[in-house]
């Protein structure tokens, strides 16, 4: 918990000064094909339904990605509540908007858990806005479920993670890389929390797995102009670029990079943050060859993923297309609805020991809520796009990975997490 306290200590005043300057699914079951707050009775006894709230970027840079994470939560809620909703009640989406700005998500957070009385908040895609809203829900005992993986370092009692950790997408395709693609690395990424944390322990590893740092770039989120670091990334020839830019910063980079005449042949780049989604706005013409590193593609071959893309896409249309953070979003739904039944409430306490080693058959497999950090177990994935806009996968771990976001069990992490 000493990790746990300094990390909101700092990001509670952070996001302060931020503001003031601007069918039933039981344990073990699988998913059908087709807060309280400062002791509150439970939302359940509030009325005829279960209020939750959905909060994403529906505007601004990060709206590209995260427009469809929103859509995949509205398809579960719409699922769930026609197969006769949780404990015999329809769930009721309040979606709000937090706009690419972190302090509006906390402003958001704030409303949805005081205001709405919301029993759970599924949400966020830049660690920027979880961090910003993690004192929120700590404060008011609410529930947020974050669908995106992240850079670790970091476990809450009232997050719950369906997204990747450091250990579950990072660690594993740098190793894999350094293996298959080459020992010179180049880091590129977008300028907050994310890029710069994953970059910390991608440096530490590289060190201890025999790799070398070619260069290390960071742009504002937003930002268009890579004419300059595309000729630093010439100069220093590395065998890879490892790309944490986030959101609309991925088509400018791309577009540019291959006017200036570098293309998968010539270097690797993997990603992670540009999935089936980024590929759409970039265009697969572009973007073929590079790799990405997920734990969920569409192309991914469970029964339950084609039930989940055969629904989205009917649902959204058919040019539309699924990606890891809107699975994992997706799945967000139904494991909190899994721990609300076997809970019996939606009382927050309760649902987050009834969540403990709930298992469900997600589209990308088994996933498991891990009971000592409210992670998510799950499969390892390296991916390389195709002229289709699709994956095809080139390595998984075969079985999931359960979460170790402090990387305790690596030596080389030892005195990353700050302590």
């Amino acid at each position: 918990m000493k990790k746990q306290s300094v990390i909101v200590k700092g990001w509670a005043s952070f996001v302060l000064c931020a503001i003031l300057m601007s069918g039933c699914v039981t344990e073990k079951e699988t998913a059908p094909t087709a807060g309280a707050d400062n002791g509150s009775p439970p939302v359940e006894a509030a009325g005829d339904s279960i209020k939750v709230g959905i909060l994403h970027s529906l505007s601004g840079t990060m709206a590209i990605s995260e427009v469809s994470v929103k859509d995949a939560e509205m398809l579960a809620i719409e699922e769930i509540n026609a197969a006769g909703g949780v404990l015999g009640k329809p769930i009721e989406p309040v979606i709000e908007d937090g706009a690419s700005d972190w302090p509006t998500f906390a402003e958001k957070a704030g409303k949805l858990l005081q205001q709405d009385k919301v029993a759970a908040v599924f949400g966020g895609w830049t660690s920027a806005s979880r961090k910003a809203m993690l004192p929120v829900f700590e404060q008011n005992n609410g529930l947020l479920f974050y669908p995106v993986q992240y850079e670790g370092l970091e476990s809450s009692p009232n997050i719950f993670y369906t997204g990747a950790t450091t250990n579950q997408q990072i660690v594993p395709s740098v190793s894999w890389l350094l293996e298959n693609r080459g020992k010179k690395m180049f880091l590129l990424g977008s300028d907050y929390v994310f890029p710069r944390t994953a970059n910390k322990i991608i440096k530490a590893q590289l060190m201890a797995e025999g790799g070398e740092l070619a260069g290390e770039e960071y742009t504002p989120l937003g930002h268009t102009d890579f004419s300059t670091i595309i000729a630093k990334i010439k100069e220093a020839k590395p065998d890879i670029v490892y790309n944490t830019l986030n959101g609309d910063s991925n088509v400018a980079f791309f577009k540019q990079l291959k006017d200036a005449g570098i293309t998968s042949k010539d270097m690797t780049t993997l990603s992670v943050s540009v999935a089936e989604e980024e590929i759409r706005g970039i265009g697969p013409d572009i973007l073929e060859g590079h790799l990405a590193a997920w734990n969920y593609y569409q192309s991914t071959d469970t029964p339950e993923n084609k039930a989940f893309v055969d629904k989205y896409k009917a649902k959204y249309g058919a040019d539309r297309v699924t990606a890891d953070p809107i699975e994992a979003g997706y799945t967000a739904v139904y494991l909190w609805k899994a721990a609300v039944e076997k809970a019996g409430t939606t009382d927050v306490d309760k649902v987050k020991e009834a969540a403990k080693g709930i298992e469900f058959a997600a589209p990308e497999g088994k996933v498991t809520i891990d009971g000592d950090n409210q992670h998510i177990h799950k499969t390892v994935r390296i991916g390389e796009v195709q002229a289709d806009g699709q994956f095809k996968e080139l390595w998984n771990s075969g079985e999931p990975v359960k979460p170790d976001p402090y990387l305790k069990t690596y030596d080389w992490a030892k005195g990353l997490s700050g302590e």
